[in-house]
């Protein structure tokens, strides 16, 4: 049972990173029901492990680190199983798409399409690819950041990275240099 003093101290080293988790379940899992579930799901096992969160330095990267493992475990507790579940899409789930704001209709939509060939490219990375360049280029995570968080050498990541963006000007039809 938490105490109130428990639970100060836990929004106190929690809150200041709740939107960064939130963004990172995001790009981890690419749906907001399954973001939602992940965001949960670690906000409990840090709440029960109290102790370690408020023993680290920093724990943004410790809860970061918290979420990745969990995904990577979730991701291999689906592949294992025999019956595999199709999602046939949600109606409301806009993706990418659903950031795209504006009071131009024209540039709403203009921005939506944009959105949605962006959307479609990174979907066709590999997942190692993907989580990288949405990690370092869309949420601005350092590349240290992103070893601690998956485990992955710096020079593997650099790779990926430079492999990631390359793929990408390919499928959006950008020269070679942008």
């Amino acid at each position: 049972m938490t105490t109130g003093a428990d639970a100060d101290e836990f929004e106190r080293l929690v809150r200041p990173h709740l939107d960064r988790l939130y963004r990172l379940a995001w790009r981890l899992t690419g749906a907001e029901a399954e973001a939602e579930d992940l965001f949960q799901d670690i906000m409990v096992k840090a709440c029960a492990d109290l102790e370690s969160l408020a023993s680290v330095d920093e724990p943004g990267p410790w809860l970061s680190r918290l979420m990745y493992n969990r995904f990577v475990d979730g991701h291999r507790r689906r592949a294992r199983r025999r019956l595999v579940v199709v999602d046939e899409g949600r109606l409301d789930s806009d993706g990418i798409a659903g950031f795209a704001a504006d009071d131009d209709p024209l540039r709403e939509s203009d921005s939506e399409q944009v959105a949605a060939i962006l959307e479609n490219a990174l979907a066709r990375l590999s997942e190692e690819h993907r989580i990288v360049v949405l990690l370092h280029d869309a949420d601005g995570y350092k590349l240290t950041e992103i070893q601690e968080l998956t485990g992955t050498p710096v020079g593997t990541l650099k790779s990926r990275l430079h492999r990631a963006r390359a793929r990408l000007r390919e499928l959006l039809g950008a020269p070679d240099g942008t």
